[in-house]
């Protein structure tokens, strides 16, 4: 089945009050033959081209991470997504999604590839003239040239906007003198071709293509990181740097499009890159566990090893499910939009799932930090030693969470969009929560439905119900003031990525029990215990949420309220997650994609 025709149209944000059918979710069990030769590729060019480097690569052998970057060109992996009329592919996102998964497993390259191929291209793919896409594009797509996002500065990281570097007009008019500074820029050490921000007259925020060579850029010494050592982070230093006017990226004063676009697709695409490094780390867990005796038995078979391998397995499922679904969305809205005559249309369907695209950041690297921690803790002292990979990817792991905005960052823009859609007449919010309101004032539903995951189903469905109570109440109660309540807003926010990630796990565990895929029953038991889980979680965030705005009758209400729409059904997770377990073992990776 081809994917254009598998998945259901959902608006964004749209999955908490639109019902789902299994049959129209795009999984990774959808995969085309096509997609399944690219997953062989990547992974025979992780095995053969980056593993076996990566001592080299953390010490930054010369030229070590631009060949890397040129072979993977070569293989037209760099350029998957890009129009074949720019030396691209012009494969459809979800593939150009499975790409950034399949070699999220190659540490810093991973990261080196993520910055050329996400925010070093995309910005002149999507709002270049014709000719710059001309001049750059074809040489991005094969790695002869290599891309660099110059956006952060000293004062300024999460406040994007808040950038002092400057650009003025010059006397003559055909160029801009740029001064400023920026930091932390991935891939600075190599790159060709840098999308620097600047402030035209110091308040006009817009976009530049700066070329490597422009007198007036120069470059601070390599940083010294806690991971991810081998990619290149600089400082960029701008002393009247000369930039030609047909160097300007986009509309004057329009650079925070850009910006805020670009992260969308580069938040997707970085919960890619954790799901493939989490097979790895769990791939060589299992394989540790196997071999390491302890007590002369092999640590694999004891419950807490296994409950370990098993919730590694569960977490990445979730984020691999989540990440797929989004994807084939953005995909299907892509084409819609370009039958509309969006030039942009990429940037379009990324933004309207920006709120999926948030969650799917915050979920993507802390599933991959749950892995590598566990992953260093089965690894034991041995763990922490050089010697063994688990603790590079401990180390590298802990940017994701810092990288694409903050995880912090991403949860209160997942509420804070959801509140500004709502009130523009986006998305129908309010109505869903008056109704859940008024629900409260009625006789539970006690009726039972034995027909395969419908319990599942109420229960996810309830989960819905308890973010719209408790967002609808926090908004009619605080108003403008909860734009401030940030610690209100994660706690709804969790409610709304565990709630996501319930659903799509439980969309695919039905869609395989339809297919009767041999694996439906351990996807039936990841569905089962993450909801399970999930439950307490929710429950426990709502509390907080109610107990910080509401009190006497109102609070106690919500409270029993949360009580009800946050109740699963008993489920034996240990004998679930034995099973999972059982299953990795055998299998000796993650066996589910």
């Amino acid at each position: 089945m081809e994917a254009q025709t598998i998945a259901q149209t959902i608006q964004g944000g749209g999955f908490l009050i639109q019902p789902s059918d299994p049959q129209n979710t795009f999984t990774p069990e959808d995969f085309s033959d096509e997609q399944h030769m690219i997953i062989e590729m990547c992974s025979e060019f992780l095995e053969k081209e980056v593993l076996p480097n990566l001592v080299e690569m953390d010490a930054q052998k010369p030229g070590l991470m631009p060949s890397l970057l040129e072979k993977a060109g070569a293989l037209g992996l760099l350029g998957a997504a890009f129009p074949e009329k720019y030396g691209g592919l012009g494969k459809d996102f979800v593939t150009a999604t499975l790409v950034n998964e399949c070699l999220g497993g190659g540490h810093s390259f991973a990261v080196a590839m993520a910055a050329h191929n996400g925010i070093g291209s995309l910005p002149i793919l999507y709002f270049g003239t014709e000719a710059q896409k001309q001049k750059y594009i074809p040489k991005l797509a094969t790695g002869e040239m290599k891309g660099a996002y110059a956006l952060t500065e000293p004062g300024s990281g999460s406040d994007a906007l808040g950038a002092k570097t400057t650009a003025t007009l010059t006397p003559d008019e055909k160029s801009y003198a740029l001064n400023g500074q920026k930091i932390w820029i991935t891939n600075a050490g190599f790159a060709d071709v840098f999308t620097v921000f600047a402030k035209i007259d110091g308040e006009k925020f817009t976009a530049f293509i700066v070329d490597r060579d422009t007198p007036g850029l120069t470059f601070g010494e390599e940083e010294h990181k806690m991971g991810i050592k081998g990619s290149s982070t600089r400082q960029l230093f701008f002393e009247n740097c000369i930039i030609p006017k047909e160097n300007l990226l986009g509309e004057i004063g329009k650079g925070h499009i850009i910006a805020f676009n670009i992260l969308n697709i580069g938040r997707l695409k970085l919960c890619a890159a954790t799901s493939g490094g989490a097979k790895l780390g769990l791939k060589a867990s299992i394989q540790y566990a196997k071999t390491r005796e302890q007590f002369k038995v092999p640590i694999a078979s004891f419950g807490a090893i296994q409950y370990k391998l098993a919730e590694m397995a569960i977490r990445l499922f979730a984020a691999e499910s989540a990440l797929f679904r989004t994807a084939q969305w953005i995909d299907d809205k892509e084409h819609e939009l370009e039958a509309a005559g969006r030039q942009d249309a990429l940037l379009g369907a990324a933004e309207e799932y920006a709120i999926e695209c948030a969650m799917l950041k915050v979920l993507g690297s802390e599933a991959l930090d749950y892995v590598v921690d566990e992953g260093v803790q089965i690894f034991g002292g041995n763990g922490f030693s050089d010697e063994y990979n688990i603790s590079r990817a401990y180390r590298d792991s802990r940017i994701n969470r810092i990288f694409e905005g903050t995880n912090e960052i991403n949860r209160l823009l997942t509420l804070d969009m959801y509140l500004k859609r709502a009130m523009k007449g986006r998305i129908n919010i309010m109505t869903p929560a008056m109704a859940v309101q008024k629900e409260l004032m009625s006789i539970p539903d006690f009726s039972t439905d034995d027909t395969p995951f419908a319990a599942e189903q109420k229960v996810v469905a309830n989960f819905k119900k308890a973010i719209l109570m408790c967002a609808g109440a926090a908004a009619q109660k605080l108003m403008m003031q909860l734009e401030s309540e940030q610690e209100i807003l994660m706690n709804l926010a969790d409610m709304a990525i565990d709630t996501f990630q319930a659903e799509c796990v439980l969309l695919r565990a039905m869609k395989m029990h339809d297919s009767n895929n041999p694996l439906a029953g351990l996807a039936a038991d990841v569905a089962r215990t993450f909801i399970y889980d999930a439950a307490d979680r929710i429950n426990h965030a709502g509390k907080n949420a109610i107990n910080a705005f509401a009190e006497g009758d109102d609070q106690r209400m919500m409270l029993m309220g949360l009580k009800r729409f946050s109740k699963a059904d008993n489920f034996n997770t240990k004998n679930a997650r034995r099973r999972i377990a059982a299953k990795l073992i055998e299998a000796e990776k993650y066996f589910f994609s």
